[in-house]
Protein backbone atom coordinates (compact mmCIF):
# COMPACT_ATOMS: atom_id res chain seq x y z
CA UNK A 1 0.00 0.00 0.00
CA UNK A 2 1.27 3.47 -0.69
CA UNK A 3 0.23 6.30 1.23
CA UNK A 4 0.02 9.98 -0.54
CA UNK A 5 -0.86 12.73 2.29
CA UNK A 6 -3.33 13.70 4.40
CA UNK A 7 -6.12 15.55 4.03
CA UNK A 8 -7.08 16.67 7.24
CA UNK A 9 -7.20 13.67 9.27
CA UNK A 10 -7.69 12.01 6.04
CA UNK A 11 -5.46 9.19 4.69
CA UNK A 12 -4.88 9.39 0.88
CA UNK A 13 -3.55 5.93 -0.56
CA UNK A 14 -4.01 2.90 -3.03
CA UNK A 15 -5.68 1.02 -0.89
CA UNK A 16 -9.31 2.67 -0.89
CA UNK A 17 -11.13 4.86 -3.90
CA UNK A 18 -11.48 8.52 -2.58
CA UNK A 19 -14.27 10.86 -3.40
CA UNK A 20 -14.72 14.36 -4.39
CA UNK A 21 -18.29 15.04 -4.40
CA UNK A 22 -20.78 18.03 -4.22
CA UNK A 23 -22.31 20.96 -6.17
CA UNK A 24 -20.80 23.20 -8.90
CA UNK A 25 -21.71 26.03 -6.69
CA UNK A 26 -22.64 26.97 -3.02
CA UNK A 27 -26.47 27.71 -3.78
CA UNK A 28 -27.93 28.74 -0.09
CA UNK A 29 -26.66 26.66 2.72
CA UNK A 30 -29.37 24.33 3.31
CA UNK A 31 -28.96 23.04 0.21
CA UNK A 32 -25.44 22.98 0.30
CA UNK A 33 -25.75 21.20 3.69
CA UNK A 34 -28.36 18.34 2.41
CA UNK A 35 -25.66 17.11 -0.30
CA UNK A 36 -23.00 17.26 2.42
CA UNK A 37 -25.18 14.99 5.00
CA UNK A 38 -26.31 12.94 2.66
CA UNK A 39 -23.00 12.38 0.42
CA UNK A 40 -21.32 11.99 4.26
CA UNK A 41 -23.69 9.02 5.06
CA UNK A 42 -23.15 7.05 1.99
CA UNK A 43 -19.48 7.13 1.77
CA UNK A 44 -19.28 6.58 5.94
CA UNK A 45 -21.35 3.33 5.34
CA UNK A 46 -19.54 1.92 2.04
CA UNK A 47 -15.73 3.15 3.91
CA UNK A 48 -15.08 5.23 1.26
CA UNK A 49 -12.74 8.67 2.27
CA UNK A 50 -14.75 11.80 1.01
CA UNK A 51 -14.03 15.19 0.81
CA UNK A 52 -16.48 17.40 0.44
CA UNK A 53 -16.37 20.24 -3.12
CA UNK A 54 -18.55 23.69 -3.30
CA UNK A 55 -17.53 26.53 -5.72
CA UNK A 56 -18.42 29.87 -3.76
CA UNK A 57 -17.26 31.73 -7.27
CA UNK A 58 -17.20 30.17 -10.02
CA UNK A 59 -15.74 32.92 -12.41
CA UNK A 60 -14.67 30.86 -15.45
CA UNK A 61 -18.06 31.35 -16.56
CA UNK A 62 -18.77 31.79 -20.42
CA UNK A 63 -21.45 33.88 -20.27
CA UNK A 64 -21.93 36.93 -17.76
CA UNK A 65 -25.31 36.23 -16.63
CA UNK A 66 -24.43 32.87 -14.95
CA UNK A 67 -24.70 31.38 -11.67
CA UNK A 68 -20.95 32.16 -10.10
CA UNK A 69 -21.90 31.82 -6.22
CA UNK A 70 -22.35 33.84 -3.44
CA UNK A 71 -18.45 35.14 -3.41
CA UNK A 72 -15.43 34.69 -1.17
CA UNK A 73 -16.95 36.34 1.91
CA UNK A 74 -20.41 34.60 2.02
CA UNK A 75 -19.27 31.47 0.58
CA UNK A 76 -16.30 30.57 2.99
CA UNK A 77 -18.37 30.55 6.70
CA UNK A 78 -20.98 27.76 4.58
CA UNK A 79 -17.60 25.69 4.30
CA UNK A 80 -15.81 26.56 7.57
CA UNK A 81 -20.07 25.32 8.79
CA UNK A 82 -19.88 22.11 6.80
CA UNK A 83 -16.47 21.18 8.13
CA UNK A 84 -16.76 21.71 11.29
CA UNK A 85 -20.23 20.30 11.59
CA UNK A 86 -20.14 16.96 9.35
CA UNK A 87 -16.33 16.24 10.42
CA UNK A 88 -15.48 16.92 6.46
CA UNK A 89 -12.42 17.90 4.72
CA UNK A 90 -13.51 20.70 2.25
CA UNK A 91 -12.48 21.60 -1.10
CA UNK A 92 -13.22 25.18 -3.64
CA UNK A 93 -11.62 26.78 -6.26
CA UNK A 94 -9.28 29.95 -6.60
CA UNK A 95 -8.97 31.85 -9.36
CA UNK A 96 -6.65 34.58 -8.41
CA UNK A 97 -2.84 34.71 -6.44
CA UNK A 98 -4.57 36.90 -3.41
CA UNK A 99 -7.35 34.59 -2.72
CA UNK A 100 -5.07 31.85 -1.61
CA UNK A 101 -4.35 33.32 1.73
CA UNK A 102 -8.04 33.72 2.34
CA UNK A 103 -8.92 30.50 2.00
CA UNK A 104 -6.23 28.92 3.95
CA UNK A 105 -7.71 28.98 7.31
CA UNK A 106 -10.69 27.48 6.06
CA UNK A 107 -10.22 25.01 3.14
CA UNK A 108 -8.82 21.55 3.52
CA UNK A 109 -7.84 21.34 -0.12
CA UNK A 110 -7.58 23.98 -2.76
CA UNK A 111 -8.38 23.59 -6.51
CA UNK A 112 -6.91 24.93 -9.16
CA UNK A 113 -9.55 24.98 -12.61
CA UNK A 114 -8.69 23.22 -15.60
CA UNK A 115 -8.79 26.72 -17.49
CA UNK A 116 -5.64 27.91 -15.22
CA UNK A 117 -3.43 24.93 -14.44
CA UNK A 118 -0.78 26.84 -16.24
CA UNK A 119 -1.01 30.23 -14.92
CA UNK A 120 2.22 29.86 -12.37
CA UNK A 121 1.65 32.83 -10.30
CA UNK A 122 -1.70 31.03 -8.96
CA UNK A 123 -0.17 27.87 -8.71
CA UNK A 124 2.60 29.38 -6.37
CA UNK A 125 0.39 30.74 -3.87
CA UNK A 126 -1.56 28.26 -3.46
CA UNK A 127 1.50 25.62 -3.12
CA UNK A 128 2.81 28.23 -0.57
CA UNK A 129 0.02 27.75 2.21
CA UNK A 130 1.26 24.35 2.39
CA UNK A 131 -2.46 22.72 1.69
CA UNK A 132 -3.26 19.78 -0.54
CA UNK A 133 -3.66 20.95 -3.87
CA UNK A 134 -5.96 19.24 -6.60
CA UNK A 135 -4.71 20.74 -10.05
CA UNK A 136 -7.39 20.02 -12.96
CA UNK A 137 -5.79 19.44 -16.12
CA UNK A 138 -6.56 21.61 -18.11
CA UNK A 139 -8.61 20.67 -21.72
CA UNK A 140 -6.13 21.84 -24.08
CA UNK A 141 -2.61 20.16 -21.95
CA UNK A 142 -1.32 16.63 -22.54
CA UNK A 143 -0.95 14.21 -19.71
CA UNK A 144 3.02 14.68 -19.86
CA UNK A 145 2.61 18.47 -19.73
CA UNK A 146 0.39 18.58 -16.00
CA UNK A 147 4.03 17.22 -14.70
CA UNK A 148 5.13 20.96 -15.26
CA UNK A 149 2.52 22.14 -12.95
CA UNK A 150 3.65 19.54 -10.08
CA UNK A 151 7.13 20.94 -10.70
CA UNK A 152 5.90 24.36 -10.16
CA UNK A 153 4.31 23.49 -6.82
CA UNK A 154 7.50 21.41 -5.94
CA UNK A 155 9.43 24.85 -6.31
CA UNK A 156 7.41 25.96 -3.47
CA UNK A 157 7.50 23.39 -1.24
CA UNK A 158 4.56 21.77 -1.84
CA UNK A 159 4.26 17.63 -2.66
CA UNK A 160 0.85 17.31 -1.61
CA UNK A 161 -0.54 17.02 -4.81
CA UNK A 162 -3.21 15.49 -6.48
CA UNK A 163 -4.13 15.95 -10.61
CA UNK A 164 -7.66 15.35 -11.88
CA UNK A 165 -8.52 14.22 -15.68
CA UNK A 166 -11.67 16.38 -16.83
CA UNK A 167 -11.59 15.97 -20.89
CA UNK A 168 -9.58 17.33 -23.52
CA UNK A 169 -10.96 19.70 -26.41
CA UNK A 170 -12.73 17.73 -29.05
CA UNK A 171 -13.51 20.37 -31.72
CA UNK A 172 -16.12 22.92 -30.82
CA UNK A 173 -18.92 22.41 -27.49
CA UNK A 174 -17.80 19.22 -26.52
CA UNK A 175 -14.91 17.13 -24.87
CA UNK A 176 -13.19 13.74 -24.95
CA UNK A 177 -11.26 11.50 -22.53
CA UNK A 178 -7.73 9.77 -23.31
CA UNK A 179 -7.73 6.83 -20.69
CA UNK A 180 -4.21 6.54 -21.43
CA UNK A 181 -3.77 10.15 -19.42
CA UNK A 182 -5.06 7.97 -16.18
CA UNK A 183 -1.67 5.95 -16.27
CA UNK A 184 0.43 8.65 -17.66
CA UNK A 185 -0.04 11.14 -14.99
CA UNK A 186 0.35 9.02 -12.40
CA UNK A 187 3.66 8.78 -13.59
CA UNK A 188 4.05 11.74 -11.73
CA UNK A 189 3.94 10.09 -8.79
CA UNK A 190 0.64 11.90 -7.44
CA UNK A 191 -2.59 10.79 -7.03
CA UNK A 192 -5.12 10.85 -10.12
CA UNK A 193 -8.45 11.95 -9.75
CA UNK A 194 -11.13 11.03 -12.41
CA UNK A 195 -13.58 13.90 -12.75
CA UNK A 196 -16.25 12.13 -14.07
CA UNK A 197 -19.51 14.79 -14.64
CA UNK A 198 -17.46 17.58 -15.89
CA UNK A 199 -16.15 15.16 -18.35
CA UNK A 200 -19.40 14.69 -20.13
CA UNK A 201 -19.58 18.62 -20.55
CA UNK A 202 -20.53 20.25 -23.48
CA UNK A 203 -18.92 23.53 -22.82
CA UNK A 204 -20.76 26.30 -24.12
CA UNK A 205 -23.31 24.28 -26.22
CA UNK A 206 -26.65 25.26 -24.86
CA UNK A 207 -27.44 28.80 -25.70
CA UNK A 208 -24.08 30.25 -24.09
CA UNK A 209 -24.20 27.62 -20.93
CA UNK A 210 -22.38 24.39 -20.52
CA UNK A 211 -24.62 21.23 -21.77
CA UNK A 212 -24.03 17.96 -21.64
CA UNK A 213 -24.56 13.94 -21.56
CA UNK A 214 -25.10 13.16 -17.67
CA UNK A 215 -26.17 9.35 -18.84
CA UNK A 216 -22.30 8.88 -19.42
CA UNK A 217 -21.13 9.85 -16.14
CA UNK A 218 -21.62 5.85 -14.93
CA UNK A 219 -19.46 4.82 -17.62
CA UNK A 220 -16.87 7.42 -17.36
CA UNK A 221 -16.52 7.09 -14.00
CA UNK A 222 -16.12 3.17 -14.23
CA UNK A 223 -13.51 3.46 -17.13
CA UNK A 224 -11.68 5.62 -15.26
CA UNK A 225 -11.10 3.77 -11.79
CA UNK A 226 -10.48 0.54 -14.29
CA UNK A 227 -7.90 2.80 -16.09
CA UNK A 228 -6.28 3.15 -12.43
CA UNK A 229 -7.72 6.65 -10.87
CA UNK A 230 -7.10 6.75 -6.98
CA UNK A 231 -10.00 8.84 -6.54
CA UNK A 232 -13.45 9.89 -8.66
CA UNK A 233 -14.77 13.61 -8.85
CA UNK A 234 -18.73 13.90 -9.32
CA UNK A 235 -20.84 17.31 -9.25
CA UNK A 236 -23.82 15.84 -7.49
CA UNK A 237 -27.15 17.41 -6.87
CA UNK A 238 -30.75 16.50 -5.62
CA UNK A 239 -32.63 18.12 -8.30
CA UNK A 240 -29.78 18.32 -11.26
CA UNK A 241 -32.97 20.27 -13.44
CA UNK A 242 -32.73 23.11 -11.06
CA UNK A 243 -29.17 23.17 -10.35
CA UNK A 244 -27.84 26.76 -10.91
CA UNK A 245 -24.83 25.61 -12.27
CA UNK A 246 -23.69 22.32 -14.27
CA UNK A 247 -27.01 20.99 -13.66
CA UNK A 248 -26.66 19.22 -17.28
CA UNK A 249 -24.05 17.41 -16.15
CA UNK A 250 -24.39 16.44 -12.58
CA UNK A 251 -25.40 13.37 -11.33
CA UNK A 252 -28.53 13.56 -8.88
CA UNK A 253 -28.04 12.50 -5.36
CA UNK A 254 -30.08 9.53 -5.57
CA UNK A 255 -28.00 7.70 -7.89
CA UNK A 256 -24.90 8.41 -5.65
CA UNK A 257 -25.10 5.03 -3.44
CA UNK A 258 -25.12 2.85 -6.50
CA UNK A 259 -22.54 4.32 -8.11
CA UNK A 260 -20.60 4.03 -5.62
CA UNK A 261 -21.05 0.22 -5.27
CA UNK A 262 -19.85 -0.38 -8.43
CA UNK A 263 -16.89 2.11 -8.72
CA UNK A 264 -16.06 0.33 -5.46
CA UNK A 265 -16.11 -3.23 -6.51
CA UNK A 266 -14.44 -1.95 -9.82
CA UNK A 267 -11.25 -0.45 -7.62
CA UNK A 268 -10.60 -3.33 -5.59
CA UNK A 269 -11.23 -5.47 -8.49
CA UNK A 270 -8.02 -3.30 -10.34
Amino acid sequence: MKTFFKVDDLEISDEKLFLIAGPCVIEDEGLTREIAAEARKITAELGIPYIFKASFDKANRSSAGSARGPGIEKGLPVLERIKADYALPVLSDIHEPWQAAEVAHVLSVIQIPAFLSRQTDLLLAAARTGLPLNIKKSQMMSPADIRLAVDKVAGADNSRVMLTERGTFFGYNSLVVDFRSIPLMKESGCPVVMDATHAVQRPSAAAGVSGGDPRFIPLLAAAGVTSGANGVFLEVHPRPEQALSDGRNSLPLGDLRPLLIRLQKLYNLA
